[in-house]
């Protein structure tokens, strides 16, 4: 029997071998593919921890960013009220003085300006903060992730005061050089009209959109001036016409990093949305004292059109939008662009720029 069976053996010797040969290469293969399955879980892990961390990260310092721009609106504020000080002139129109009618016009140049200065004021604030805390956070990201311990940090504590010190610049000389151009610009458009004359909400809309025109296209300088200082703008003048590269230096500079960002179009985009969406909503604060008494069924539909108001009751109300504009409380207007999906977007784009591993941009 155990003949018949090496016989049978030596007969189908190739099969066996052939059979041995594939299980045992099944074999090797399964626990082969097994491993590299164990590596891409763990790589897919580990990459998903990374995802979830950078993202947390990303959230936490877009609090931070809305957190420190409502820290900042009250020293806005401060800066925008005493330079145009309107409540001076308003203390002066109660003591009844020969000059009043010159008092009012000077209040209604001051008032729109105040109001208009603030609108862009905070819209640059929100802008600028977004770029600076995100580049920031990127490479505080880095600096806290895995492999850096030991090394030189991107982002040490003496460079970001340094770094976040440029926004100096637009609650100081940029805001007074901004107070000129809009002061100006309100003289060109409301300087010749009476204190009587009454206007409807389109109409002061149109009023709005003058002022505005006269400010970004009327003037040689972009809205970008504002926000640099003067060897900043110097920079911004040679790199003008031209294309405009950002990358990742390998440590956090100033202010080559605000240049970079307030250059691209996206910047000037992102701007542009802010300040529409501003005005817009200043609109709809202004609409509440255009509408008609309650109860007035003879009302037209389109009633704001049609409601108005002379100008000199107009003025007190405009004066006093700055304290719903530059509010450290969290009022509709600063949500509106606190929670703009196009800011939000920028600010994941400089985020994501900086946070990037420098090894994964070679």
């Amino acid at each position: 029997m155990f003949s018949s069976v090496w016989n049978f053996v030596k007969r189908h010797k190739r099969k066996f071998i052939f059979t041995g040969a594939v299980v045992g290469g099944v074999y090797f293969l399964g626990k082969y593919a097994q491993k590299k399955l164990m590596e891409l879980q763990e790589r897919e892990a580990t990459e998903y921890m990374a995802q979830a961390r950078r993202q947390f990260h990303f959230e936490s310092n877009q609090r931070t960013c809305n957190m420190t721009v409502l820290s900042m609106l009250p020293p806005l504020k401060e800066a925008i009220v005493s330079q145009l000080n309107s409540e001076s002139l308003t203390a002066l129109l109660k003591a009844k003085p020969a000059n009043k009618l010159e008092i009012w016009e000077d209040l209604k140049i001051i008032s729109f300006t105040r109001t208009v200065v603030a609108v862009y004021s905070t819209c640059m604030l929100v802008v600028l903060l977004r770029v600076q805390l995100n580049v920031i956070g990127g490479y505080l990201y880095l600096d806290n992730s895995v492999g850096k311990n030991g090394t030189t940090p991107l982002a040490p504590p003496d460079v970001q005061q340094q770094y976040l010190s440029s926004i100096q610049h637009l609650l100081g000389d940029g805001l007074t050089e901004l107070m000129t151009v809009v002061k100006r610009a309100v003289q060109s458009s409301l300087g010749e009209v009476s204190l009587k004359q009454s206007l409807s909400l389109l109409e002061l809309e149109q009023q709005l959109s003058w002022i505005r025109a006269e400010v970004e296209a009327g003037s040689e300088r972009s809205l970008s001036w504002y926000l640099l200082a003067d060897d900043e703008n110097a920079l911004a003048d040679q790199s003008d016409g031209q294309d405009v590269v950002v990358c990742q230096p390998t440590r956090l500079q100033r202010p080559e990093h605000v240049l970079h960002f307030v250059c691209l179009p996206d910047f000037a985009t992102v701007l542009n949305v802010c300040l529409n969406r501003g005005f817009s909503r200043l609109l709809d604060n202004l609409a509440e004292f255009f509408r008609p008494p309650p109860g007035d069924c003879a009302a037209a539909p389109d009633s704001l059109s049609v409601v108005n108001l002379p100008l000199a009751k107009i003025i007190p109300i405009i004066n006093g939008q700055i304290n719903l504009i530059c509010s450290e409380t969290p009022s509709h207007f600063v949500q509106d662009l606190l929670l703009n999906d196009q800011v939000k977007e920028f600010a994941a784009n400089v985020y994501e720029t900086f946070s990037a591993s420098p090894d994964l941009q070679k």
